[in-house]
């Protein structure tokens, strides 16, 4: 019995011995690495959640660019010659939110536990964002480009590190409005309508900082809430403040009621300066059905993308690709001047190249890296323009130029701004 006894326990410690990992006598058995949620063989799962329906559908486009650009990629070879990214096809998956936050979060727990999305790229809206970011952020799921200007993803980077903006954020386009107006109407009397949200807040801090010792400037300061369905009490106090230069920091469909209200009000001021979520030739178009284009003309705005719809970039290179893509691969019908599908595509353009330069076997790790590492140029960009980061610059396009509205379209001028 002894002789058993020590028989076994001899070959007990030649397995703590022999067998990897084994310490003290306990036996660790090996697992097979996880893989990624998402990435397969063959394909690659990306989603987000965009306002199809409700007070902010006019952004509807943007998925669709996105998708359109996406199924091109799909067919078409990459600098690899595979198709897709590294022979990975691009599965793009969307939902309707209505540009309701709590069904921001719903949504984007389907496309985490049903989908088994491997980032969250390019959800729209700012409080939409925010709401979802925690959950994203404890899972270390990487939430991308997302389609909001708010300062908060460039700035807190290191409280939210999977969250990384896109566009120019709406602080340093707030205070270039500002800065141009004390240079150019030092007398002005500023009527400010914003919404009432992180998303007008934001442009509107930007706003005081360009007019720094000129803020007494402003002598209106009206909100808004998405809800809302009519502004004559706030424009008409507005109106009743003496102010000839009116700042609109709203999302599109406000914007044309806003303006609609203030010309069934008889007022209208010298000087409309335009949020560039708003300033897009198709939305204006709406506008100048609703009040005149007179009414408009002259309007000040920002931009950063080409403006497509401008006969400037008619023979343009990409401009002329993003139309054939869009006639190919995008929905029937699709209106290659609305400039929503071609901010969709301009932001698929730079998620491929996310992908592509994750690597090989990409986990979400290394697609955090790799937006921490963007330089390039974006053909769909203002020529000058490059998205570029770093560990500690989370900004990726943070340059612009002022844009005049004129003849049913916004035109680029004087040079180049530095948003930080």
């Amino acid at each position: 019995m002894n002789r058993a006894l020590i028989a076994l326990a001899a070959v007990l410690a030649s397995l703590a011995v022999s067998i990897p990992g084994a310490a003290f006598g306990r036996v660790q058995i090996a697992t097979a690495p996880t893989a990624t949620p998402g990435v397969t063989s063959t394909s690659i799962t990306i989603g987000g959640t965009f306002p199809l329906s409700g007070p902010a559908s006019l952004y509807a486009p943007i998925p669709r660019g996105m998708e359109a650009y996406f199924k091109w990629a799909n067919a078409h070879k990459g600098p690899d010659g595979k198709k897709g990214v590294r022979g990975r096809q691009i599965v793009w998956k969307y939902y309707d939110d209505g540009y309701n936050p709590a069904q921001t979060v719903q949504l984007t727990n389907k496309l985490i536990l049903e989908d088994k999305i491997f980032a969250d790229v390019g959800a729209l809206g700012t409080e939409h964002n925010q709401a979802i970011r925690p959950l994203l952020n404890e899972r270390k799921i990487p939430q991308i480009l997302v389609s909001t200007g708010a300062s908060y993803w460039g700035l807190q980077y290191k409280q939210f590190p999977w969250t990384i903006g896109w566009q120019p954020d709406y602080i340093a386009e707030g205070r270039a409005y500002g800065e141009w107006i004390k240079k150019n109407a030092p007398n002005a009397k500023i009527a400010v309508f914003y919404q009432n949200d992180d998303y007008g807040k934001d442009y509107l801090r930007g706003l005081k900082i360009g007019l720094g010792r000129k803020t007494s400037l402003i002598v209106s300061s009206q909100s808004y809430e998405t809800t809302d369905t009519s502004y004559a009490s706030q424009l008409a106090k507005q109106k009743a403040s003496g102010a000839d230069t009116w700042v609109l920091l709203s999302i599109p469909t406000p914007t044309v009621r806003a303006i609609a209200t203030a010309k069934a009000l008889n007022w209208k001021p010298d000087t409309i300066v335009i949020n560039s979520v708003s300033a897009i030739d198709s939305v204006m178009a709406a506008v100048a059905q609703r009040a005149g284009p007179e009414f408009v003309n002259g309007a000040v705005s920002s931009g950063y993308l080409k403006n497509n719809a401008n006969p400037k970039y008619a023979n343009d290179p990409i401009v002329k690709k993003y139309a054939s893509i869009l006639a190919q691969y995008g929905p029937s019908g699709a209106d290659p001047k609305n400039t929503f599908y071609f901010y969709g595509m301009a932001k698929a353009y730079d998620t491929v190249k996310l992908l592509y330069n994750a690597g090989k076997n990409p986990t979400r790790e290394s697609l955090l890296k790799a937006t921490e590492s963007m330089n390039w140029v974006n053909p769909f960009l203002i020529k000058g323009i490059r998205v570029k980061t770093s560990k500690t610059d989370h900004f990726p396009i943070s340059q612009l130029k002022l844009v005049r509205y004129s003849n049913g379209t916004f035109s680029e001028f004087g040079p180049l701004i530095k948003g930080r």
